[in-house]
């Protein structure tokens, strides 16, 4: 091979490398674009997912109604005020008789979750409407909490303290109720030791089908005429023991008597 002949060869060989170089850079090139190209997509996923997100929301907060949101379940927190705690309630002493029996006498109970009416027997059970009525009267009752609901049962106020003890001071002997017990009867509440008709400031309202089988050992006040829906709303804010204070609270604000 002659001398050009061999400095022709060099040269294909040169240009061989070089296009092979430019070949190899030009692949690593496109490697880096396409690294960055699916880096960049990836950033742009959650971005566009956390967009879609607050588009969904904003559409469905607008008050408009929606075939998904007017029809998906929804649950909803019971009503509440503010709950003012107030000292424990002193002692009083017994009252006298000041009721008339051959009158009619009303309850209003004004709570935080709505109001309640009973109509009070005075002339079946006069010493214990008598009771009742001193009480409301003197304000004991106002601010007092609900202290128990029971499920499918009662519930119970009148706690000097907010709990389920204590009473005014002072007990009586309370007239039994003309029969059993139903939904919407209101009576005294006692403890079990104590002899039948005890009261003293405790009440409690049937609110569930398990009152029926309560024994007649409760004095007898009368009857709700009036929110028993309110009572038995109450009643479910039972525990999940289905037997104890109500939660949310719920707190008896006024109790206002009227007769007639």
């Amino acid at each position: 091979m002659t001398q050009s002949g061999k400095s022709t060869k060099r040269e294909r060989q040169r240009e061989n490398r070089a296009r092979k170089l430019e070949a190899q850079a030009a692949a690593e090139k496109r490697r880096r674009l396409w690294r960055s190209v699916r880096g960049f997509a990836l950033l742009l996923i959650p971005v566009a997912a956390i967009f879609f997100f607050l588009v969904v929301r904003g559409g469905n907060d607008d008050g408009g109604q929606s075939a998904t949101s007017a029809t998906r379940p929804e649950t909803t927190k019971p009503a509440t005020s503010t709950i003012t705690t107030l000292p424990a309630k002193a002692p009083l002493p017994k009252p006298e008789v000041t009721i008339d029996a051959a009158k009619k006498y009303t309850a209003t109970i004004e709570t935080t979750q709505g109001k309640i009416v009973i109509a009070l027997d005075a002339a079946g059970a006069p010493v214990s409407v008598n009771n009742f009525v001193y009480l409301a009267r003197k304000g004991y009752y106002d601010g007092l909490l609900i202290n128990r609901a029971s499920k499918n049962f009662v519930i119970q106020t009148g706690s000097p303290n907010n709990t389920q003890s204590g009473g005014p001071g002072y007990s009586i002997q309370s007239e039994p109720p003309p029969g059993a017990y139903a939904i919407g009867s209101v009576a005294w509440a006692k403890a079990g030791n104590e002899p039948a008709g005890t009261a003293g400031s405790q009440f409690f309202i049937g609110t569930g089908s398990n009152i029926t089988t309560l024994p007649r050992d409760y004095g007898y006040i009368g009857t709700v005429t009036e929110g028993i829906t309110v009572a038995q709303k109450i009643m479910g804010f039972a525990p999940a023991s289905s037997d104890g204070p109500p939660s949310p609270p719920v707190q008896m604000t006024k109790v206002t008597i009227t007769e007639s």
